[in-house]
């Protein structure tokens, strides 16, 4: 083998071994990854039970419920589409209804998402960036006393 041939060889078998590293760290990232979903994606797209994700929208007017132990139930809304959501724990102080909200955590099987954090909008003026540019593209109109045209929002289940 010549000198030429061995080099070739060389940083053929590098690339080898760096190519199989990336592969490994994104199938082990695989796991952690959380998307980012609205209700109406979750209608479109349904996904399976007990998967990990991000789900954002407004928390329907009227639909806060708090019962034992710091157990809420409220509905996300994207204005078409509804879906349950129960969350454990203490809710950030700007948690409240028509406002923004991100929780993450999973789907269960009857359509109820079970949240392990909820994010909050921090202003006035701020909806999380995905939320926002999501309810554009369904032609929701954001600010205060925004309706959709579309009238009630459907439940996804």
């Amino acid at each position: 083998m010549t000198r030429k041939q061995r080099r070739l060889a060389f940083i053929a078998s590098g690339l080898v071994v760096l190519g199989a590293a990336v592969g490994l760290v994104l199938v082990a990232l695989n796991d952690t990854i959380t998307f980012f979903k609205t209700p109406s994606d979750l209608a479109e797209k349904p996904l399976a039970a007990g998967q990990r994700f991000r789900l954002g929208g407004l928390v329907a007017d009227g639909s806060v419920k708090r019962g034992e132990n710091l157990e809420v139930r409220f509905v996300v809304t994207d204005t078409l589409k509804t879906v349950p959501v129960v969350y454990k724990g203490i809710l950030p102080d700007l948690f409240r209804e028509g406002q923004g909200v991100v929780a993450e955590g999973r789907l269960e099987g009857d359509g109820l998402f079970r949240a392990d954090s909820v994010l909050a909008k921090h202003d006035e003026n701020y909806m999380p960036p995905e939320v926002a540019k999501s309810l554009k593209e369904r032609g929701v109109k954001l600010g205060p006393g925004a309706t959709h045209p579309g009238g009630e929002a459907k439940s996804i289940k």
